[in-house]
C-alpha cells in the first residue's frame, strides 16, 4: 500500500502541476498571476518543494541510471500496448496523460526503491554522513 500512495502522490504532483484539463497550476497561473500573484508564488513554492522532496529521494535511491531504465521499460511496455492495438495515441491528450503516468511512475519508484530493497535484502540504505 505504501508503495502504491508513493505513487499516487507523485501522480497527484503533476497533474497538479500542468494536464491536459484547465484544473492545473500552469494555465491558472497564467491567466491569473496578475491579480492573483502571491498565490501563484506560494503555490509555485510548494510544488518545488514536493519535486524536490521526490527527484532527490529518486536520485538518491535508483540514480540518474536507474530513471532512464525505469523510463525505458515504461515506454517499452506502451510501445507492446500500441503494437498490439490496446493503446491508440492519435490523441494529444492521451500522450500528456501516458506522458504524466510515466513520470510518476518513476518517481514513485523512486521514492519507494529503498524500502522494496530493505524489504528483498534486509539491509537498510544509510545516508552519507560528513565528519
Amino acid at each position: 500500500m505504501g508503495m502504491f500512495l508513493r505513487w499516487l502522490f507523485a501522480f497527484a504532483l503533476l497533474t497538479l502541476t500542468y494536464n491536459p484539463t484547465d484544473w492545473n497550476y500552469v494555465r491558472w497561473s497564467i491567466e491569473n498571476y496578475q491579480a492573483h500573484l502571491s498565490v501563484a508564488v506560494l503555490m509555485g513554492l510548494l510544488l518545488t518543494i514536493g519535486y524536490i522532496i521526490y527527484i532527490r529521494a529518486t536520485l538518491r535511491s535508483i540514480g540518474g541510471f536507474g530513471m532512464i531504465l525505469v523510463m525505458a521499460v515504461v515506454a517499452a511496455l506502451l510501445w507492446v500496448l500500441y503494437d498490439f492495438g490496446l493503446l491508440q495515441l492519435d490523441n494529444k491528450n492521451v500522450q500528456v496523460w501516458l506522458g504524466i503516468l510515466a513520470l510518476s511512475i518513476v518517481l514513485g519508484i523512486g521514492l519507494s526503491w529503498s524500502h522494496v530493497r530493505r524489504q528483498l535484502a534486509g539491509q537498510s540504505d544509510v545516508d552519507d554522513v560528513d565528519e
